[in-house]
């Protein structure tokens, strides 16, 4: 059986803090995190509980932030992504400003032994869908470092576009995290 068919996708609840606190420092831990994750599993890991509590209540609700968990029968979480809503005139995580409303997506891992499953499609047409219905964004942007190529596949594979927007590596200048964009679909547009 597909996973995709087994794997619910939805938003956390505040209450499930541990097993977002859990997630984390797994993909944390993850061969690739030195490159997807702009924190170590040593930062995190020292957090308090004060700390995660706040990051799940923040990403529960509301239109500001959404974390999706991909959740199977058993109530295991095998991935997770979270989109962030800029404005306009904000500031972005590498300290850039923002020029259009628009979701920024974060926070994205799949535990390895679902990776090839369907559950990555599955998390980002959750995640995409809610911030063109949701917040009402006029485009989903992402940041992949250029060594991530299998990350930056399944980006392309979506329909992500690089921008032509790099930003240094936080801790290695000489590499670049590379700005993707999805634009929303002409027929959404219309309809919204």
């Amino acid at each position: 059986m597909n996973q995709v068919l087994r794997d619910a996708v939805r938003p956390i609840r505040a209450d499930e803090w541990p097993k977002a606190k859990e997630l984390r420092l797994l993909a944390l831990k993850d061969p690739a995190a030195p490159i997807a994750f702009l924190e170590t599993y040593e930062q995190a890991a020292t957090e308090p509980d004060s700390f995660w509590q706040e990051r799940a209540k923040g990403a529960a609700g509301g239109t500001r932030a959404r974390q999706f968990v991909a959740e199977g029968q058993d109530g295991a979480w095998s991935g997770t992504v979270t989109v962030l809503i800029e404005d306009a005139g904000s500031g972005d995580v590498f300290g850039g400003a923002v020029q259009q409303r628009q979701a920024h997506i974060v926070g994205v891992f799949v535990r390895p032994e679902h990776r090839g499953s369907g559950v990555i499609d599955a998390l980002f047409e959750t995640a995409v869908g809610w911030a063109w219905s949701v917040a009402e964004v006029a485009r989903v942007r992402l940041y992949v470092h250029e060594d991530n190529t299998r990350a930056e596949s399944f980006y392309q594979r979506y329909g992500f576009v690089r921008s032509g927007e790099t930003v240094p590596m936080k801790g290695d200048p000489s590499k670049a995290e590379r700005e993707m964009v999805l634009d929303k679909p002409k027929v959404l547009s219309d309809i919204s």
